[in-house]
């Protein structure tokens, strides 16, 4: 087909279609008009015809902006209790009772799927969630609050609890609450006060749409004072990481930085609790020096260290096609990017046969046992390093570490189950050498096969039946039942199984995956659940649960999705 379309064919009763000129539709014919050519009289044709256009183009407009509206308000979430936080709020968790239209129909349709839920709350999108949630609140007895005149007339969807660094050496923690009418919020904070029994305990100051509650009144009023200098929804820090974690839904979380050196100062007197706690135990004084550095002021804590480098983390719980997820980023101190930062975590576990019903799988980079073992070694405060402890775990295992441990899995590796697996049989049956359990490596065949004979060479003759080794090409599969082995060794098609791509939905850029499909055995959660038929009612809307980890430029992503049939 060519893009070159051929000349249109002569007009010869069209005297202005002259070549050069500009044409345009005349209004009233059909026939083109030039720039001066006659505007048709008024109240002809054409008018009418103007004026059809321009009412079909107001409603247009209005369509447009009916749509726009409709979808502002079914997907926004409006003000947060981050906007009524300073920018010093160390901590945060807050809940909203009245989220996008969109996550708040996709919660009750997944939730409203377990009959417990259903019988307890039975919750349709128009209800308030906030008198049910209220109505299953144990209250005392003499406590007279109403939910319809006490609370409904100021409570608002959000609510928040957070700790604020007022430049205290403790945070102020307080509750932040939304309010629609701050007379009527008064009058219901003291009746829940008093409800309490204490009528000195707990202040609040209302600031605009927000109910700021702490120990006293002016603990809240000095958050108050702080956020008016900058509100956490401006921090940038916040911004960036409450991002990083994805939509925003029902719950989220933040810890800010400064978090870590708060837990960094708890942690510096846990030396002395920590040798306490092990001579209590043990009666010996396993720490030596190590404990009796940790107990001097001022000495070293490597778990103070770690957490002063903590860099932050976000988490978010929302709704999403039938599914629970919770998404969280941030940064934990520690490097273990050899691992978490590889990519390669689905890569085997996508090879793995399509009715597997669970599997864990992990990527690899050289070096990643030294890395692991150096952060451990860290907690020692420098009184054992990698290289010592890999030299006393070789003189007693006949291995050569790190290199052998890395050589049996490889650049990625699963562990994966089968159907047939009985958890109950693994663990307390004298025999496990025929269980359905296979670990299937992408990496060096031959140097894995060295490894276990090594192992061999100083285990019970009983011991081969655990450990056979399958091969082809760069693909070696050890456990200890052949069938088993055999059909995880070859190519199988877990990528492609609609419950993996729903919960694993990372699994191209993952680094850790968990993987589990309810769906994958008949009755198997079923006999979980025992003889109890509620319980079973409970679990049977379950279809399948995964876990993802990744690494994203400056955050380490983990994805969590319980999934629905």
């Amino acid at each position: 087909m060519s893009d070159t379309y051929p000349a249109a064919p002569e007009q010869p009763n069209q005297p202005y279609a002259q070549p050069g000129r500009a044409e345009y539709l005349e209004a009233g014919g059909g026939s083109p008009l030039t720039p001066d050519s006659p505007v048709p009289a008024a109240g002809g044709g054409g008018g009418r015809r103007r004026g059809l256009l321009i009412a079909g183009g107001v409603a247009a407009l209005a369509l447009v902006g009916v749509g726009a509206w409709a979808a502002a308000n079914f997907f926004a979430t409006g003000a947060q209790p981050s906007e009524a936080l300073p920018a010093t709020t160390i901590g945060y968790a807050s809940i909203d009772l009245d989220p996008s239209g969109g996550q708040k129909i996709e919660a009750l349709r997944t939730l409203n799927k377990f009959p417990a839920f259903k019988e307890e709350l039975g919750l349709d999108a128009d209800d308030d969630i906030r008198q049910a949630l209220f109505e299953e609140l144990d209250l005392p007895e003499d406590c007279k609050i109403f939910y319809a005149e006490d609370i409904e007339p100021w409570l608002g969807e959000r609510a928040a609890v957070a700790a604020v660094d007022l430049g205290e050496k403790t945070p102020e923690v307080v509750f932040v609450v939304q309010v629609k009418d701050a007379d009527a919020a008064e009058e219901g904070l003291a009746k829940v006060r008093d409800c309490g029994g204490d009528s000195d305990s707990g202040g609040w100051v209302i600031d605009g749409d927000w109910a700021v509650v702490a120990e006293d009144a002016e603990g809240a009023q000095a958050v108050v004072d702080a956020t008016a200098k900058g509100t956490l929804a401006d921090d940038p820090e916040f911004q960036e990481l409450t991002a990083a974690a994805g939509s925003a839904g029902i719950v989220s979380l933040y810890a800010a930085p400064e978090a870590g050196t708060f837990m960094a100062d708890s942690a510096s007197g846990m030396g002395g609790i920590a040798t306490d706690l092990e001579q209590g135990l043990t009666g010996t004084d396993m720490l030596g020096e190590a404990g009796a550095a940790l107990d001097e002021p001022g000495g070293s804590n490597p778990m103070s260290d770690a957490l002063q480098d903590f860099k932050g983390f976000a988490a978010a719980v929302r709704f999403d096609d039938g599914a629970l997820e919770v998404e969280a980023a941030g940064d934990p101190g520690i490097d273990l990017t050899k691992i978490y930062g590889t990519g390669r975590g689905g890569d085997v576990v996508e090879t793995l046969p399509a009715a597997t019903p669970a599997a864990i799988g992990v990527g690899f980079e050289e070096g990643w046992l030294t890395q692991l073992v150096e952060q451990v070694a860290a907690y020692t405060g420098g009184e054992l390093t990698a290289a010592e402890v890999f030299d006393e775990a070789s003189q007693a295992t006949g291995l050569d570490l790190p290199q052998d441990v890395e050589s049996l899995f490889g650049r990625s590796a699963a562990l994966a189950f089968d159907s047939e697996f009985d958890p109950e049989a693994f663990f307390n049956s004298g025999d496990s050498s025929d269980l359905p359990i296979a670990l299937k490596v992408q990496g060096d065949p031959d140097a894995a096969r060295a490894v276990v004979d090594k192992i061999l060479a100083q285990a019970p003759p009983e011991a081969a039946e655990y450990l056979g080794v399958d091969s082809d090409g760069d693909v070696f599969v050890i456990g200890p039942n052949e069938d088993f082995r055999t059909g995880v060794l070859g190519k199988g098609d877990l990528g492609s199984n609609e419950v993996y791509r729903d919960v694993i939905r990372e699994s191209d850029q993952a680094s850790a995956v968990v993987f589990v499909n309810f769906n994958a055995v008949d009755d198997w959660l079923m006999e979980l659940a025992g003889d109890d038929a509620s319980v079973q009612e409970n679990l049977a809307p379950l279809a399948g649960f995964g876990v993802a980890v990744w690494q994203d430029d400056d955050w380490t992503h983990g994805v969590l999705r319980v999934t629905t049939d």
